[in-house]
């Protein structure tokens, strides 16, 4: 394993995976690549949209340059696995996960900026915490695939809340429990469909 201090990870997340979303996965390892490969997608392109949007910023516009081309490599591994596995890479619907986060943002600026960085920077501590308690449990090619990538998505959880900081012009601790009080009842409350973010799984 690689040797990445997570401990401020778990330290900031409300909560851990519930046991019952790791069953689940290790019950849906095809549906975890597919939906696996959308997040880095989906990842890729908020750090695209941020860099659109807000171009005065030169700090974050190396920070989410540098995020996406990450994102993006991170999605031509996890389609060269599904490839190589003969799964085929196809639509899936989102998770209810990212856009439970979104609807709590605010609308006007600059509240709008700093709640989207707080939620990336959440999103990415989630799926570095998932990819952590799931490697293990995989098979060889699986486990280290994800324990790489435990370092990368450690560091752009980071960034994310040092630019939130940065956009807030002060402390953004209110706003951050806010959000993560969110992430926590979305993370701990059932779901119907199993994702990479996905709640409690009720269908089981």
């Amino acid at each position: 394993m690689a040797q990445v201090d997570l401990s401020p990870i778990h330290d900031f997340l409300p909560c851990a995976t519930p046991q019952a979303w790791i069953d689940a996965a290790l019950a849906n390892q095809e549906l975890l690549l597919i939906d696996h490969a959308h997040c880095e997608k989906k990842a890729a392109s908020t750090a695209l949209g941020l860099m659109y949007r807000y171009m005065e910023d030169p700090d974050l516009l190396h920070r989410m340059s540098r995020l996406a081309r990450e994102e993006l490599r991170h999605f031509e591994q996890v389609l060269s696995i599904l490839q190589k596995r003969g799964i085929e890479y196809h639509y899936l619907t989102p998770a209810r996960y990212a856009q439970g986060l979104h609807q709590h943002a605010r609308k006007e600026e600059p509240g709008r900026l700093v709640d989207t960085l707080i939620i990336g920077g959440i999103i990415e501590a989630r799926s570095c915490e998932r990819f952590s308690v799931v490697a293990p449990l995989l098979d060889e090619e699986l486990a280290e695939f994800y324990d790489s990538l435990l370092k990368s998505e450690a560091r752009h959880y980071q960034d994310y809340l040092r630019l939130a900081e940065k956009a807030a012009g002060d402390q953004v601790k209110e706003r951050v429990e806010t959000l993560l009080t969110v992430e926590a009842e979305l993370i701990q409350s059932p779901d119907d469909s199993f994702r990479f973010h996905s709640g409690v799984p009720d269908w089981l």
